[in-house]
């Protein structure tokens, strides 16, 4: 409600409805999160599983109350799977994390493959789509792959161990021009 633009065309008699005047409303593209989790073997070490599942929560949670989409993969040992396939965020997704178990290596490339492949689907239609890729990850990969083309944004989120960081999160951050988080402190 815009309360000084109301004021004045009320004047001083009481207020009615023609009086109102709204704020506009900002125009924001549709938003697709689509989360790709690490449940490697590497990631089940000092919690960093249990951390990176609870901050995919948190994004989910968020996507709901902004109204978004989420999409979340998950990849190790077991290669890659759609948790949950690009659609309207649900409270649901997140109970298919809590559950989720980890092992095995990190098949990045073939995740980022596959999160190419939902981008561009979600971005194919009539409605401007603005695609984020959430990679929650500690960069224990030996693969170099390239960022999906198709993602507007790509957030890589760190668990790497502080104490004996390989480093890979940011330099994949630098090469793709992506932004860089840390998700542990020393």
């Amino acid at each position: 409600m815009a309360w000084l633009p109301t004021l004045r065309a009320k004047g001083a008699g009481p207020l009615q409805r023609q009086h109102l005047r709204r704020l506009p409303v900002a125009h924001r593209p549709a938003r697709l999160h689509l989360i790709l989790l690490d449940v490697s073997g590497s990631m089940r070490r000092g919690g960093r599983l249990a951390l990176a599942k609870g901050h995919a929560m948190l994004l989910i949670d968020e996507a709901v109350r902004a109204g978004d989409d989420v999409g979340v993969l998950s990849l190790g040992g077991h290669g890659v799977d759609v948790l949950v396939p690009p659609r309207r965020a649900g409270r649901a997704a997140s109970a298919r994390l809590a559950a989720l178990g980890g092992g095995g290596g990190t098949p990045l490339a073939a995740a980022l493959a596959q999160a190419e492949h939902l981008l561009r689907r979600a971005s194919s239609g009539n409605v401007e789509v603005e695609c984020w890729l959430w990679l929650l990850t500690d960069g224990r990969s030996l693969e170099q792959p390239q960022a999906p083309a198709a993602a507007s944004r790509i957030v890589i989120v760190d668990f790497d161990e502080p104490a004996r960081a390989i480093g890979r999160c940011a330099s994949w951050a630098a090469r793709w021009g992506a932004e860089h988080r840390l998700a542990l402190q020393p």
